[in-house]
């Protein structure tokens, strides 16, 4: 333990003296870097000392020629002076004539700018002119284009309304004598059943039997009835649809509506309104 502990303690002192000899070294590589930075700033304060010394012995001497120079001028400026008084009343008449000369110089130029902005103007209007006279033949060959079309649209629709008209019409007319044909028959079916029913003197179960069945029979005549009804409306109503799409189309051609010659179609169905709903649908009967 004491070898070991001698031997810590000459490393330790051995270590410590390294140290201080590194510091030693420092410092003092410190004090040379100092003492040289001293050197140079000192040396840098002593130039620019010089310097402004050197500057000032400058700005005195700039300050003397300045004083002479301003000694001349002044003389200089009494004799401007002295003539500026002998020219005030030519330089007057001067600026007066110079006034005028200006003032007649503008208007001139002013009479140019506006005859320069004339011709401008009538340039633009003539390509504007000539466009618009372009334009109007233009639209006159569509307006004579748009008024041929229109002609045939009107002889085509025309045509077309006549042709719907008499078919709708004749289809009307058939329904209409077929439903009459039906409610005759069946109101002499009814007829000449009452009178086989009170002529048989049947018992009061087979009277009920066929009249349950006559019932059936009524109801499958009704059930027809109705259907035809329903197709007499529903033409009737394509055919006023038809009829408002035309005057529509009129309407927007300007064509008016006064001598058009057609009317919606009527039916001689009691109790039912025709062609009075949406498009596709129609009123049943009440």
């Amino acid at each position: 333990m004491k070898m070991l502990r001698d031997e810590l303690d000459l490393r330790r002192k051995t270590e410590i003296h390294e140290v201080e000899e590194r510091k030693n070294g420092q410092i003092s590589t410190l004090m040379q870097r100092h003492e040289e930075a001293f050197t140079d700033m000192k040396n840098y304060y002593n130039d620019i000392t010089l310097n402004n010394l050197a500057l000032i012995n400058s700005l005195k001497e700039q300050m003397e020629d300045m004083r002479k120079k301003e000694e001349h001028l002044e003389k200089e400026m009494l004799e401007v002076s002295a003539q500026n008084r002998r020219l005030a009343d030519p330089l007057q008449k001067a600026r007066e004539e110079m006034s005028e000369m200006q003032k007649k110089l503008g208007d001139h130029e002013r009479d140019k700018q506006i005859l320069v902005g004339t011709k401008a103007r009538l340039k633009v209007l003539e390509k504007e002119l000539k466009s618009l006279q372009w334009e109007h033949e233009v639209l006159e060959q569509r307006f004579i284009q748009v008024q041929r079309e229109r002609d045939e649209l009107y002889s085509k629709f025309t045509a077309a309304i006549l042709e719907v008209q008499q078919k709708t019409g004749f289809k009307n007319l058939l329904l209409e004598r077929k439903l009459q044909a039906l409610s005759a028959a069946m109101e002499k079916k009814e007829l000449q059943l009452n009178e086989v029913l009170t002529a048989s003197n049947l018992d009061p179960a087979t009277l009920t039997l066929l009249s349950h069945k006559l019932e059936d029979v009524l109801e499958s005549k009704n059930s027809t009835i109705k259907d035809l009804q329903y197709e007499l409306a529903r033409v009737c109503k394509a055919h006023s649809d038809l009829l408002r799409t035309y005057e529509a189309k009129l309407l927007a051609f300007g064509i008016p509506l006064d001598n058009v010659g057609f009317k919606p179609l009527e039916t001689a169905v009691v109790g039912q309104t025709l062609g009075q709903g949406p498009a596709g649908l129609v009123s049943t009967p009440t």
